[in-house]
């Protein structure tokens, strides 16, 4: 599987991300999960402390003992939260950030985090403060490069002007074009990397879309109605076939140069398998714009983000 560099990082990561959230708690499926997906190339693992606070990180670091050496990892932090009662808030504190990275650090069972992103963001957020403790556990050797998760545009261009981020990671399918609006060419303009998640859309853009539409999709997806997800679904069976939609899918997030790694989330070996025994070849021109003119793209809430 091909590699792309994280930013300026130097970090190369896999065109395809295992995201770690639904990988379970029975620790011995997770670690056959992530062997699979090492064995099939994928050198990148994506988790965050707040996922089953804390049990998602504990149960990839077991998973990960003895081929740490073989991995990107990525982890989050900006929510504090309380295992015992299942509460949690944002606290995107100087304070809040060095200590929560040593918790990950613990619970991993690492003692360095390659990725490590701020776990969502406000406008209102202490932002210089955050990044200065990003800055700092980076000079401190805790981490190697740092970004954030969101899909907010105005704070992902605070960042963009007052930081050294990496990677930012953000929703982006075909589903859901909203970063093609303007994001997209800001960070590669700045030479800052894009982690695409829920680039299959709930599964309605798998190999299992029909279906999908009609377990997920009745009430529509995003600005898309129930009925215009039949038709999108219809009209790309003339680009591509059934058994090729997740190829297409994430052929399409990867084609933008912004776009360092397709993020998808496994729960099953299956899924895995799906997922790595497709084609990532680069999406013709022709066929990536024919998909554009069959999704309608949805913009941003200016007031929202």
């Amino acid at each position: 599987m091909r590699t792309n560099q994280l930013g300026k990082s130097g970090i190369n990561i896999s065109a395809l991300t295992l995201g770690c959230m639904s990988l379970g708690t029975d620790a011995k499926k997770a670690e056959n999960m992530i062997d699979l997906a090492l064995d099939r190339g994928i050198n990148h693992l994506d988790t965050a402390d707040l996922y089953d606070f804390g049990t998602n990180e504990e149960i990839v670091g077991q998973a990960i003992k003895g081929k740490r050496d073989k991995i990107v990892l990525t982890t989050k932090v900006g929510n504090h939260f309380n295992k015992d009662t299942g509460d949690w808030y944002w606290d995107p504190s100087f304070k809040h950030i060095t200590e929560g990275v040593k918790e990950s650090l613990r619970r991993l069972g690492t003692d360095y985090i390659d990725f490590y992103m701020l776990h969502g963001g406000t406008i209102d957020d202490p932002i210089d403060e955050s990044i200065e403790a990003f800055e700092q556990l980076k000079k401190d050797g805790y981490i190697r490069s740092y970004g954030i998760s969101s899909i907010r545009p105005n704070v992902i261009r605070e960042y963009v002007n007052r930081s050294t981020i990496d990677g930012v990671m953000m929703q982006y399918s075909m589903l859901d074009r909203r970063p093609e609006e303007e994001i997209l060419d800001l960070l590669h303009a700045n030479g800052i990397s894009v982690l695409a998640r829920g680039p299959l859309a709930k599964g309605m853009l798998s190999n299992q879309a029909e279906q999908k539409i009609e377990e997920k999709g009745q009430d529509g997806f995003l600005n898309h109605t129930y009925n215009e997800l039949r038709s999108y679904y219809e009209e790309l069976l003339a680009i591509t076939s059934p058994d090729k939609m997740q190829e297409l899918a994430l052929q399409y997030v990867l084609k933008h140069p912004a776009v360092a790694s397709a993020v998808f989330g496994a729960s099953s070996i299956d899924q895995v398998k799906e997922n790595t025994s497709i084609s990532l070849n680069e999406l013709s021109n022709e066929t990536y714009l024919a998909a554009q003119r069959i999704i309608k793209p949805i913009q941003y809430d200016k007031h929202r983000e």
